[in-house]
């Protein structure tokens, strides 16, 4: 621990020292200088896309792809199947969450129609990415990846994540086994919740949207514990130890943290993309959909939706 020292010179000192160590700290790990304590388990991917070229406006919107795959120990072929597409409004602090079935139908570039989480077979998360991104009309510069143990260790480094179990949960397949009520799930139970689906008439459906809540349930929670650019790269110097990057920098990455860091949670709307059945156990986009797309890609916010 710090200890507080009566000079003013010194108390403004420590913090820009703290931070610069930090910030020091972190451009190695990303850089990938093997610094004393860095190793650590891989949790995600981040990847910078080819999308990722284009020049967003000062106080346009930025898009991201929220992906976890199915991946456990020692896969090397998997499938993206929680999917959600997040759009930040930075003028605004507003943002929104789409959350996209595994099983929707979509035009797949190289591969023809398919459901969309074989994107992630066929070509990893970029090719999921660059299939979302043709399909809802934005640019997908940004993406998060991860699967089973990432999920799980991510989790369990937060101390667990909050959430407010709707209803009694009890599923055989995912593990699921809750009271109603607010508690804490430590990783495996939280990997056992966004799972669940056989309890529910829609089964997938209310299973992404439940995800996309415990996305904003951790968001609530790093907001509390991050509040400031020295929390931020505290945050970003753990986070780096156990993410693999591909393509992106140390700016993009503290860019995304402050960003995602300024958003209430409050001032973000979670929204399941309207499906209907189509061929087979492959689900068709509705006209509804269209027009959410729509309302979602000018500025990220849904004004009608």
């Amino acid at each position: 621990m710090i200890r507080r020292h009566p000079v003013r010179t010194i108390v403004i000192g420590i913090p820009l020292v703290v931070a610069l160590s930090c910030a020091t700290l972190v451009a190695l790990w990303l850089g990938g200088v093997n610094v004393p304590g860095a190793s650590a388990a891989r949790w995600f991917t981040i990847t910078k896309t080819a999308n990722a070229d284009y020049t967003p406006t000062p106080k346009g919107p930025v898009f991201l792809l929220a992906i976890g795959n199915d991946g456990r120990t020692g896969d090397t072929i998997t499938r993206g199947d929680a999917i959600h597409l997040i759009g930040v409004n930075p003028e605004t602090h507003q943002a929104t969450i789409l959350d996209i079935p595994r099983d929707t139908g979509m035009n797949i570039p190289g591969h023809g129609l398919d459901k969309v989480n074989a994107a992630h077979t066929d070509g990893g998360p970029r090719l999921q990415a660059d299939t979302i991104a043709a399909t809802v009309g934005v640019p997908i510069p940004y993406v998060i990846d991860t699967d089973f143990d990432g999920f799980i260790g991510m989790i369990d480094e937060m101390g667990g994540l909050t959430v407010n179990v709707p209803f009694p949960m009890k599923d055989s397949f995912s593990g699921a086994d809750f009271p109603a009520g607010v508690q804490k799930l430590d990783g495996h139970q939280t990997l056992a919740y966004a799972r669940n689906r056989h309890q529910f008439p829609n089964s997938d459906l209310t299973r992404t949207q439940n995800q996309g809540y415990l996305i904003l349930q951790a968001l609530t929670q790093f907001r509390a514990q991050n509040t400031g650019p020295i929390e931020t790269l505290t945050l970003l110097a753990n986070l780096g130890r156990h993410a693999k990057l591909d393509g992106i920098g140390l700016k993009d990455l503290y860019n995304l943290g402050r960003l995602g860091l300024s958003i209430d949670p409050n001032q973000v709307k979670n929204v399941v993309v309207p499906v209907a059945s189509g061929s087979g156990s492959r689900l068709v986009l509705t006209s509804e959909a269209t027009s959410l797309f729509q309302d979602f890609a000018d500025d990220a916010i849904l004004q009608n939706h």
